[in-house]
C-alpha cells in the first residue's frame, strides 16, 4: 500500500461510530477540553511512524504478540498479551461501536435495539468475512473521503443557524434546559462548564485535568496509537517505510479535524435542544433519550436528524454506517489475526492454511457475541458519557500495555520475566480499579445520595490512576528484570531501537510460518528428486465449492513453493527500513508542519 490508504485507513478505523456518538456528546457536555485526546494523537502518530515502525518491520514480526516472542523468546508473554488484546476488543471497540450505532439508528430511523443491532453486524460481518484485509483498507480509503464530506456540511449548516462563531461561544455558556433555569436549586446541574472554552483544566476540579493528560493520557495513547494490531497492521501494508512514515504522518493530520467535524458540533447542539441534550434529572432524561443517566450521546444525532433535508441525512447515515463499518471491520479483522496466528497455533501447531482461516471466521462470531452482552454495562456507565466510558476503561487497562512496549524498545535489559510480571501485576490492579467503577457509579448531579464511592474513585481521575499504574508497571518490570538474567545478545538484533540497523538476524527471529514452510519442503525433497516428481491437474471445483470458498476466503490451489534463497531475498525485502534522501525529507517536512500546527492549536486554546 502507497501512504494515502495507510493513512486514510487508519484515520477510518479510528474514527467510528463513537467519535459521532461519544466525542460529540462528551464536548455537548463539557467544551473544548475533549478535543485533547484528539490533537495528542497528532504527536503519537507521528511516534509510530519514526519510531515505533522502524523497529517493527526489523524484526518480521507480522502481528504484535509475535514481535513479542521475537524480542523476549517464550509463548506465555505471547499468549497474555494475545488474550488481553481480545478482552480490549470486546470491551473497548466492537461493543462500543455497536452500542454507538444502534444510538444513531434509533434516533435517525426509529428501529428498535435489535433490529439496529442485526443491520449493523450483518452488513459489517458480509464484507469483513468475505473481503479480508485488502478489501478494509480500500473501502477505509472511500469512506474516509464520504465521512469527512457528510461531517463538513452538517458543521456548516450548524454553524450558519446559530450565527456564527461569537454567536455559538455567547449562546453556549447559558445552553441549559428550562428545567434548570427555572429551578435555582437545580441550578449548576443543567449549566455547561465555566471552563469550557479552555483544553488546559484545573488538576483538581477539572473534568479532563492537565496533570492527567500530560502524565497519563500520554501512555494511554501510546498503547492505543503505537501499540495496537488494527494501525501497526496497516503500516506493516505499506510498501516501503517512507510509505509507512507518510501513512501515518497523513493520518496526524486528518486528527486535527474532529475538531470541526464532530466537537463543535455536538456543543452547537446543546444550544439549539437543551431541554433533551442537557436534561438534568432522571425523568426528562428518560423522556428524550430512554437513558437516566443522561442524553448527551443523542447529541449529533439529534442534529442530523434535525437540521439536515432528507438527501444530506442520507448522506450522513451514510458517513455513520462507513465509519461503524470501517472500525467494526478493523477490529474484526485484527482480533480474528491475533487468535489465529498467536493463540490458535499454539494449540494447533499443525493447522493449516484453510483450518485457520476457518477458525478466523468462528472467531469474529464469538468475539461479536461477547461484545453485544457487553452493550448493556456500556450503558449505564459514566453517567451515560460514551467517550468518558471508553477513556475511564483504557485508563484501567493500557498503561502495563504500553510499558511492555516502550521497555521492550528503548530498554535491552528488560527481561521476560520482567515484562510478564509487569503485565500481570500492573493489569491485575487495574481490573480491580475498573471493577469499582462499575460496582460505585458516582451520584447524578443534584442527588441527595451520599458519595460512598472508595477513596481510589472518588478522590483520583482515571487519567491520573493511569499515571500511577505506569509507574507500578514500571517498578515491577525494572525490579524483576534486575533480578533475572539478562537477555542474550544475539537475541536482541532488529528488536530494539538500538539493534534495528543491524545485518544479522536474532537467533529466533524466524515467523511460525516460515518455519512450518521450511520444515514442509524438506519433507518433499525427502520423498522423491524433482526430476521424478510429476504435476497433476487439479479437477476443477463444483459450485458449491466455489461458493464455500469465496465466503471462506479459501483456495484449492496448491500454495507456492519458495526455494531458502527466495525467501532469504523476501525476508530482507520484508524487513528493509532504509530510505531514499527525498522520501525521508519529505515526511520530515511534513511531520514538522502537521507537529506545529498542532503545537500552535494546544497553545490558542489554552
Amino acid at each position: 500500500m502507497t501512504w494515502i490508504p495507510v493513512g486514510a485507513s487508519i484515520f477510518a478505523s479510528n474514527v467510528g461510530a463513537p467519535m459521532f456518538i461519544g466525542l460529540a456528546g462528551t464536548a455537548a457536555a463539557s467544551g473544548f477540553a475533549v478535543t485533547i485526546y484528539e490533537w495528542h494523537a497528532v504527536y503519537l502518530l507521528i511516534a509510530l511512524g519514526w519510531v515505533f515502525m522502524p523497529v517493527y518491520i526489523a524484526s518480521g514480526a507480522f502481528t504484535l504478540p509475535e514481535y513479542l516472542t521475537k524480542r523476549f523468546g517464550g509463548a506465555r508473554l505471547r499468549i497474555l498479551f494475545s488474550l488481553l488484546s481480545l478482552a480490549i476488543y470486546v470491551i473497548l471497540k466492537i461493543s462500543s461501536e455497536i452500542y454507538a450505532g444502534v444510538i444513531f439508528l434509533q434516533q435517525l430511523l426509529g428501529w428498535n435495539l435489535y433490529v439496529c443491532t442485526g443491520a449493523i453486524l450483518l452488513v459489517t460481518a458480509v464484507y469483513t468475512t468475505v473481503g479480508g484485509m485488502a478489501a478494509v483498507m480500500y473501502t477505509d480509503t472511500l469512506q474516509t473521503a464520504v465521512l469527512i464530506v457528510g461531517a463538513a456540511i452538517l458543521s456548516v449548516i450548524s454553524m450558519v443557524e446559530v450565527g456564527g462563531w461569537n454567536s455559538f461561544m455567547a449562546q453556549y455558556s447559558h445552553a441549559a434546559p428550562k428545567l434548570t433555569l427555572n429551578d435555582p436549586l437545580n441550578y449548576s446541574c443543567g449549566m455547561p462548564r465555566s471552563d469550557f472554552m479552555h483544553i488546559w483544566r484545573d488538576p483538581e476540579t477539572g473534568d479532563i485535568p492537565w496533570t492527567g493528560v500530560i502524565f497519563g493520557l500520554i501512555f494511554n495513547g501510546v498503547c492505543v496509537w503505537c501499540t495496537d494490531q488494527i494501525n501497526v497492521q496497516r503500516c506493516l501494508s505499506a510498501k516501503n517505510i517512507s510509505h509507512a512514515k507518510g501513512g501515518t504522518t497523513f493520518a496526524a493530520g486528518l486528527k486535527l479535524l474532529p475538531f470541526v467535524l464532530w466537537i463543535v458540533p455536538g456543543m452547537i447542539s446543546r444550544v439549539l435542544y437543551p431541554d433533551e441534550v442537557a436534561c438534568a434529572d432522571p425523568e426528562s432524561c428518560e423522556r428524550a433519550c430512554s437513558n437516566k443517566q443522561g442524553c448527551t450521546n443523542i447529541a449529533y444525532p439529534l442534529l442530523v436528524l434535525r437540521m439536515l433535508p432528507t438527501g444530506l441525512r442520507g448522506l450522513m447515515l451514510a458517513a455513520l454506517l462507513a465509519a461503524l463499518m470501517s472500525t467494526l471491520t478493523s477490529a474484526l479483522n485484527s482480533s480474528s489475526s491475533t487468535f489465529t496466528l498467536d493463540i490458535w497455533r499454539r494449540i494447533r501447531r499443525g493447522a493449516s492454511q484453510r483450518e485457520l482461516m476457518i477458525v478466523g471466521r468462528l472467531c469474529i462470531i464469538v468475539v461479536v457475541i461477547f461484545s453485544v452482552v457487553w452493550i448493556p454495562i456500556i450503558e449505564k456507565s459514566q453517567g451515560g458519557q460514551l467517550w468518558t466510558y471508553l477513556q475511564t476503561v483504557s485508563a484501567c487497562v493500557s498503561p502495563p500495555w504500553c510499558w511492555v512496549f516502550l521497555l521492550a524498545i528503548f530498554w535491552t535489559r528488560t527481561t521476560e520475566k520482567g515484562a510478564f510480571w509487569g503485565l500481570v501485576v500492573g493489569t491485575a490492579v487495574g481490573l480491580v480499579r475498573m471493577s469499582l467503577e462499575f460496582a460505585y457509579p458516582a451520584p447524578p448531579c443534584g442527588s441527595t445520595e451520599v458519595d460512598k464511592r472508595p477513596a481510589i474513585l472518588a478522590k483520583v481521575h482515571f487519567l491520573h490512576f493511569s499515571a500511577i499504574l505506569s509507574a507500578l508497571s514500571i517498578i515491577v518490570t525494572v525490579a524483576v528484570s534486575l533480578l533475572t538474567n539478562p537477555h542474550p545478545t544475539e537475541k536482541l538484533r532488529r528488536v530494539t531501537w538500538w539493534t534495528r540497523h543491524e545485518e544479522a538476524q536474532p537467533l529466533d527471529s524466524e515467523s511460525e510460518d516460515e518455519l512450518r514452510c521450511v520444515e514442509e519442503e524438506e519433507d518433499e525433497e525427502e520423498e522423491a528428486p524433482d526430476m521424478l516428481k510429476t504435476v497433476v491437474a487439479e479437477p476443477k471445483p463444483k459450485t458449491p465449492r466455489r461458493v464455500y470458498n469465496w465466503v471462506c476466503g479459501l483456495s484449492d490451489a496448491p500454495e507456492p513453493r519458495l526455494s531458502k534463497q527466495e525467501k532469504l531475498l523476501l525476508r530482507q525485502k520484508m524487513t528493509d527500513i532504509t530510505e531514499d534522501k527525498n522520501g525521508r525529507a519529505v515526511c520530515i517536512v511534513a511531520g514538522v508542519v502537521v507537529a506545529g500546527i498542532t503545537t500552535f492549536l494546544l497553545g490558542y486554546f489554552h
